[in-house]
């Protein structure tokens, strides 16, 4: 049977589709931009003919009806990072929290650990050999589909057509459903004055011809604004956004001096609104791998003047990082966090940044802590952790005793809180 046949045979609606999810399944979702809400809106409406089924992914877009109350016992979620849109439900004890790195997720999967039964996905169309591409979310749902016993399509025109290691072949969906419409989008913030002064911290310690990775917010958004005029920067991530457009566009970044994929900006996913997604489609400079490949850190590595760039909700005294908790509430998930940071750390010249604003809540919260709240759990820890920057400053915590960190983060705190960190940091003999 020629790709086409096969390709009109697995045609179907969403609503038949969705029959395939038994109860007791393990549905995963396609996440981010990606999110195919059309098919996940069919298996919700089913409901009340579904029992204990487990909902598993990263950060989706979209409402997640499944995570909503009134859904226990048809539907648990179970988080491997969490998005503002299921928070609540892990918070309540509706839904379940998994720790785990962003880069070893796809091993629950293909080792058996974590069994998918079925995969809800967004691609495009297929081109003329019958390989429709995940676009511009590859990152761990190529491998989950892979791994599925059914794999539901959604294929849409308005998913760009990226390179790399980003296909799936028509023979391996279960069903194609057909749904034109746009993606969903993520917008870029304006970065307020906090933000560009931390950002261009970090750009002043780092050198032109580095490779970078941001991670998600506004102080990776601010560091992108602070790189015009720079020169040969490359690209190695988990994921960017609509920030590095006009980068390209005006050759601060070209990936000339990249020691892994020159000429390239390696990635997982985007985050971002059509303009970036437009900017990916058919353009040549990305390479679109899935997460097991981009966050290992023993690749990370390869690219010479790796440059990590990740936030925190705060530090203490002694270089504990908190990024996905903060007391008893899970906030969000480890991600690439830590990847990036032991990638960029092995890296010839390579620096892991973290930063952060100095205070929350207006000024009256300081993020660096004597000591680590209560319940709050350790994304980076002592022995990882590298540069560290607020808008006082950025210091290099590496190989540092206990007292010389707690001396510079000190000096990169608030200054209305200096004192008291101070005081606790002279009763506890640090200084």
């Amino acid at each position: 049977m020629k790709w086409i046949d096969f390709y009109h045979s697995k045609r179907t609606t969403a609503e038949e589709a969705a029959k395939s999810i038994k109860s007791g399944d393990t549905v995963y979702i396609h996440p981010g931009c990606c999110t195919p809400e059309y098919l996940v809106d069919a298996m919700v409406a089913r409901k009340d003919e579904l029992e204990n089924v487990t909902v598993t992914h990263i950060l989706t877009e979209g409402k997640a009806a499944y995570a909503q109350p009134g859904m226990e016992g048809h539907f648990r979620h179970r988080s491997l990072f969490i998005g503002k849109n299921v928070r609540q439900a892990v918070n309540e004890g509706r839904a379940d929290q998994t720790h785990i790195f962003l880069g070893e997720v796809e091993n629950l999967w293909l080792s058996g650990q974590l069994p998918i039964d079925v995969v809800l996905i967004q691609v495009s169309p297929p081109d003329e050999h019958g390989f429709c591409s995940f676009g511009v979310g590859v990152d761990i749902t190529m491998s989950a589909a892979h791994c599925a016993k059914t794999v539901i399509a959604q294929v849409n025109p308005q998913m760009p057509r990226v390179h790399g290691d980003c296909f799936i072949h028509v023979s391996k969906l279960t069903h194609v459903v057909e749904h034109d419409a746009p993606l969903l989008e993520m917008p870029q913030g304006t970065p307020d004055e906090v933000s560009m002064k931390i950002g261009k911290l970090i750009a002043d310690n780092i050198e032109d011809g580095s490779t970078l990775q941001m991670g998600i917010g506004a102080i990776p958004d601010a560091f992108l604004f602070a790189l015009e005029g720079r020169k040969d920067m490359g690209i190695h991530t988990e994921m960017f956004s609509d920030g590095i457009i006009s980068l390209v566009e005006s050759g601060v970044i070209n990936n000339s001096k990249k020691t892994l994929h020159p000429g390239k900006i390696v990635a997982a996913f985007t985050l971002g609104t059509r303009k970036i997604f437009e900017f990916c489609d058919d353009n040549p400079i990305f390479e679109f791998h899935p997460c097991k490949y981009t966050n290992d850190p023993f690749v990370i590595a390869q690219n010479d003047k790796m440059v990590s760039i990740n936030s925190a909700l705060g530090i203490d005294l002694t270089g504990q990082v908190f990024s996905d908790s903060l007391g008893f509430m899970f906030y969000s998930g480890f991600g690439g966090q830590v990847d990036f940071v032991r990638g960029a750390a092995k890296s010839r010249g390579g620096k892991p940044f973290i930063a952060f604003p100095a205070t929350a809540k207006k000024g009256t919260v300081s993020r660096v802590v004597p000591y680590i709240p209560t319940g709050t759990g350790v994304t980076t820890t002592r022995a990882d952790v590298h540069w560290i920057v607020t808008e006082y400053g950025a210091v290099n915590l590496y190989g540092k005793t206990v007292r010389e960190r707690a001396k510079a983060l000190i000096n990169v705190a608030a200054p209305q809180f200096r004192e008291e960190l101070e005081k606790f940091a002279k009763e506890h003999k640090y200084i």
